[in-house]
């Protein structure tokens, strides 16, 4: 990539951040008539619905991670089914005074919800082979193109496995409607809370999710057919990833497809017309333009070894891994008096680390580059104060002397890479510096995703993505975290960037704020009512045991 590409993406993130007194660009309003369709639909098809879970999976909580205990499921239209069901369904509906909405399994930015689902699967059961779009809202599959059988046995030999392709997509509009120009960066954490949600479904089926880093945006197109696809101005459906799905004892998984069979797709016929999302959309340039700048090309296929690592033994957790991911809310109030214990905070950083063989760091998308920031408000038997927890130690000398001189860098615990900065209350400038939003300093503990920024996608602008995405996935744990140990987690993506990089003393872009989340005891609003994720279909409720 030339220096060109490098400074225009810059330029974006610049553009985009929000300051003191002045905020990133949007239209400043609500224009509620407009507002996109969260869900996308495929018309002229004949969607194949798909069966809801009558058990959930028996997997415990440290079952999302590991991958010991989990039972292989056969690949079929009903393990299919579960593993869509378990990472992009529905997770509930919610409704207040004649006003309705549903909410899902992986979040998103102001439930907006930009990310599409795809999956390319073989023949099973009595599913076609094909290339399907998962219409979340009635949990089915819309058939786009047929995949001769001929075509799919060649996929097979060439990942000599048995499993299927599962692609992620974003539609920029439904976040820009809201956002403006920073909408872009709530696009990729999406995609990263839906890959992080994927990885974790996934590994209860007994399956591991591989991320194919070698293929390009334009080739994803052409396996997905969008680029045979009438799309309504700005309501397109842009490339993100595309991972392999397969048994999670297998070692070796190519990270691309060849040539030929990417040819291949380019010869299908797809059918269906994409629904209309809004009357009319803003064209808010500058996304579409550092979208253009962050489109992935072909790359060699590589592979990462994020090392081996005993996970610490935190509280016993009572809820099975399926009750957790249902469950998942964000947290919209917090009781200023909510704690949570020093073994829960502990646990809580330590699945943020990445593992081999261990649910969702193994998708292999990227050398660790995200590092926390913690604002620690109340957890039981630590001081108040300001840390940094470190996920990789590749950063930490530079990191150490780049910041503020007067920070203490006193170690939490051996072999822990929770580190003290600076003890107080930092309730207010948690607050403060996410918008001044008052989750972020009445919970336990706000967290900023400080990653390596220059360094990163100054010779691969695309990974600009990349970092939203494992900031994304951190998010996902998190949020999975909270509910395991009884509170509740919420993602912040709107906070006064160089704020917080001036509290820590970085001078210039080699790392940069991408992402806030906060963890606390929520304040349930009980004028609210609850109601099952698919109830509008006239079915049983899911997950029933």
């Amino acid at each position: 990539m030339d220096e060109e590409t490098y400074k225009a993406v810059v330029h974006y993130h610049e553009e985009t951040k929000h300051h003191l007194h002045r905020s990133a660009k949007s239209l400043g309003y609500m224009d509620w008539e407009n507002q996109p369709n969260p869900f996308r639909y495929f018309e002229g098809l004949n969607p194949v619905a798909l069966p809801l879970l009558k058990q959930d999976p028996e997997a415990g909580y440290m079952d999302l991670y590991m991958r010991t205990n989990n039972k292989l499921q056969p690949f079929g239209l009903k393990s299919l089914a579960a593993f869509l069901e378990l990472s992009l369904g529905l997770s509930s509906w919610k409704a207040i005074s004649g006003s309705k909405w549903s909410l899902r399994i992986n979040p998103s930015s102001g439930n907006l919800h930009p990310t599409e689902s795809h999956v390319i699967v073989p023949p099973m059961d009595h599913l076609a082979s094909g290339i399907y779009h998962y219409n979340s809202f009635n949990h089915a599959l819309e058939p786009r193109a047929e995949v001769p059988r001929d075509l799919w046995d060649r996929i097979f030999h060439h990942f000599k496995a048995e499993g299927f392709l599962v692609a992620l997509s974003s539609i920029f509009w439904r976040e820009s409607w809201k956002y403006g120009e920073r909408a872009f960066r709530y696009c990729n954490h999406d995609v990263g809370h839906a890959l992080a949600c994927l990885s974790f479904s996934a590994n209860l089926q007994g399956w591991r999710l591989t991320y194919l880093n070698g293929l390009s945006d334009e080739e994803i197109e052409t396996l997905l057919g969008f680029d045979k696809t009438q799309w309504r101005e700005l309501e397109q459906e842009e490339p993100e990833l595309m991972c392999f799905v397969c048994a999670g004892h297998q070692k070796e998984v190519p990270r691309s497809l060849p040539h030929d069979i990417v040819s291949a797709f380019s010869e299908l016929s797809f059918a269906g017309m994409p629904n209309a999302l809004s009357q009319r959309g803003v064209n808010w340039k500058i996304i579409y333009e550092t979208a253009e700048m962050t489109r992935k090309p072909k790359t060699p296929e590589k592979t990462y070894d994020y090392g081996h690592r005993a996970f610490l033994e935190g509280t016993p957790c009572s809820l099975s891994a399926p009750e957790i991911i249902r469950q998942r809310r964000s947290g919209v109030a917090y009781n200023i008096k909510g704690s949570i214990g020093k073994e829960q905070f502990m646990a809580m950083l330590d699945k943020a680390i990445p593992r081999n063989n261990c649910a969702p760091f193994d998708v292999e998308l990227i050398e660790p580059c995200v590092n926390l920031l913690v604002f620690l408000h109340n957890v039981r038997g630590v001081d108040q104060g300001l840390y940094f927890f470190f996920r990789t130690d590749k950063d930490a000398d530079e990191i150490k002397g780049m910041t503020k001189s007067q920070f203490l860098w006193e170690k939490l615990e051996t072999g822990f890479p929770l580190f003290l900065l600076k003890r107080g209350d930092f309730r207010r400038e948690a607050a403060l510096f996410s918008c001044r939003q008052e989750i972020a300093g009445l919970s336990a503990l706000s967290v900023g995703m400080v990653a390596g920024f220059k360094h990163t996608i100054e010779k691969e602008p695309y990974r600009y993505r990349h970092l939203h995405w494992e900031a994304g996935m951190i998010g996902q744990i998190l949020y999975l975290e909270a509910e395991a140990h009884a509170a509740r987690g919420t993602g912040i993506g709107c906070f006064f960037d160089d704020a917080v990089h001036d509290l820590l003393g970085l001078q210039d872009n080699t790392y940069q704020s991408l992402y806030h989340f906060t963890v606390g005891e929520p304040v349930e609003d009980t004028k609210l009512t609850t109601y099952p994720p698919y109830f509008h279909l006239d079915v049983p409720e899911s997950g029933s045991t």
